[in-house]
C-alpha cells in the first residue's frame, strides 16, 4: 500500500452519504488510504487532473480487475494505442454530429411515448416511472440491442456494477453479474444476423463494421450497458430533485435565463452520478510525500473533486448560476467518457426540457431515497403533477 496517512470509513454511512467524510479527507489527507476499500484515495481535483493524464503511472490496464475478468477486456481498461483504437472505432455511432442528426429525435420519441402513458396519481416514482425506462430505452437504440426488454436492459446494468464494485467477494453479487453479461452475449447473438446484414450507426453496427474481434465487441458492448444505463437515469432523476427543492433554479431554467444543459451539468458536479475510477499503480511513484508502490490500486474520486473548495465556491450547494468548467464528471483525461455527448443529449435537450413541458405542477410526494460513492443515485423520487401535457402542445 502507498505511504498516504490512513483513516478508517464506516462503509455504511459513506454509502449513504459520503461528502462529510471526503471532506474531511480533502482537508486532512487529499491522498488517504482507506483499508475497508482496501485502496488508496485521491481527493483533491488537482491531483485527479494531473493523475488521470498520466497513464504510464495511473494505468487503465488491470488485468486481474473484477472488470476484465467479469465483463471483457473493454476499451476502459486499455490504455495508449489500445485504447485508442477501440475508441476510434466506435466514435462513428456517438460522435457529436451522430448524436445531434440521428439519435436525438430517437431519444425524444422515446420520452414522448414514456410521457403518453403517464397518468397523474397521488404519488408515483418517478425513477420507476420515467427515468429508468427512458435511459434503457435510449440505451437499446444506441447499442442496437433492441431486441432487449428495457427492464432487462437496467437490471443487467445494475448486475455488472455490482459485480465489478465486489470487493468484498460476495458469490451472490458475482453470480448476478455473470447472469447479466450471459444474457448480454445471447442478446448479442440474436442480432449479429441483422447487424451483419444490414449495418447501423449503433454501436454494434459500427463495431462489426470496424472489423473489431469480436471478444472486444462484446466487452465494449457490456461496458457501455455498465456505464450508459444509471448515469442517465441517476442524473435525470437527480437534476429533477435538484430542480422541484431549488424551485427559483428551476424558473431560471423555464423562463430560458440558464440552459437546462446548465442544470445538468451542476448536478453532475454536485452529485456526480459516477463518483469513482479506478486505476493501477504501474511503476514506482510519489506525489509531494506520499509513494505508491506498482500493483497497487488507487480510486480517482470524481465525486470529490467535484466539490473541492479550492475550485468551487460553496461547493455543498446546488447552483445552476455556477460556472461547472472546472468539473471532471465525465473524467479528465484520455478516458473521458466516449458516451458524454449522448448522455447530455439524452438529458438536457431531451429529458429535462419534456419533463417540465408537460407535467404540470410536477411536485415532490415524499423525500426521495439516495445512495452510493462510486455510482451516486436516488433510488426513488416520489412525485406528483396535475396534468400530463400532450407532445408538442402549446
Amino acid at each position: 500500500m502507498s505511504t498516504a496517512p490512513r483513516i478508517d470509513i464506516d462503509p455504511a454511512a459513506f454509502w449513504q452519504d459520503p461528502y462529510p467524510m471526503l471532506a474531511r479527507f480533502r482537508k486532512e489527507a487529499p491522498i488517504v488510504s482507506v483499508p475497508q476499500l482496501g485502496s488508496t484515495l485521491l481527493c483533491s481535483r488537482d491531483d485527479i487532473f494531473v493523475s488521470e493524464k498520466q497513464v504510464d503511472v495511473f494505468s487503465s490496464h488491470q488485468p486481474q480487475g473484477l472488470m476484465n475478468r467479469l465483463m471483457g477486456h473493454n476499451m476502459m481498461r486499455k490504455d495508449g494505442e489500445a485504447h485508442m483504437d477501440e475508441r476510434k472505432a466506435i466514435f462513428p455511432a456517438i460522435s457529436p454530429k451522430t448524436v445531434k442528426t440521428h439519435w436525438t429525435a430517437q431519444f425524444q420519441a422515446h420520452a414522448d411515448r414514456i410521457m403518453d402513458q403517464l397518468e397523474p396519481v397521488p404519488s408515483i416514482d418517478f425513477v420507476q416511472a420515467f427515468a429508468l425506462p427512458f435511459s434503457a430505452e435510449c440505451l437499446k437504440s444506441i447499442t442496437g440491442l433492441t431486441n432487449m426488454r428495457f427492464q432487462d436492459m437496467n437490471a443487467w446494468s445494475q448486475g455488472m456494477i455490482d459485480g465489478i464494485a465486489n470487493y468484498a467477494g460476495d458469490p451472490a453479487v458475482e453470480a448476478r453479474c455473470n447472469a447479466a453479461t450471459s444474457g448480454i452475449d445471447a442478446a448479442i447473438d440474436d442480432m449479429l444476423p441483422v447487424l451483419s446484414k444490414k449495418p447501423d450507426l449503433s454501436l454494434l453496427g459500427v463495431m462489426l463494421q470496424s472489423g473489431m474481434p469480436m471478444e472486444s465487441v462484446r466487452a465494449n458492448i457490456k461496458l457501455s450497458i455498465s456505464g450508459g444505463q444509471n448515469e442517465p437515469r441517476d442524473a435525470i432523476a437527480g437534476t429533477v430533485w435538484a430542480l422541484l427543492t431549488h424551485p427559483d433554479q428551476l424558473e431560471l431554467a423555464r423562463s430560458g435565463a440558464i440552459s437546462w444543459m446548465q442544470a445538468f451539468e451542476e448536478y453532475a458536479r454536485w452529485i456526480s452520478p459516477i463518483g469513482m475510477s479506478p486505476r493501477r499503480i504501474a511503476r514506482p511513484w510519489k506525489i509531494r510525500d506520499v509513494e505508491f508502490e506498482p500493483e497497487e490500486r488507487v480510486f480517482l474520486m470524481f465525486g470529490s473533486a467535484n466539490r473541492d473548495e479550492k475550485h468551487f465556491a460553496n461547493a455543498e450547494a446546488f447552483d445552476v448560476r455556477r460556472d461547472t468548467s472546472k468539473s471532471i464528471a465525465f473524467g479528465a483525461g484520455p478516458h473521458f467518457c466516449a458516451g458524454a455527448w449522448a448522455s447530455r443529449a439524452m438529458v438536457a435537450d431531451v429529458a429535462l426540457p419534456t419533463i417540465f413541458a408537460r407535467l404540470q405542477n410536477l411536485r415532490l410526494a415524499a423525500p426521495p431515497r439516495i445512495g452510493g460513492w462510486a455510482f451516486r443515485g436516488l433510488i426513488d423520487l416520489p412525485v406528483s403533477w396535475d396534468v400530463c401535457r400532450i407532445a408538442g402542445a402549446a
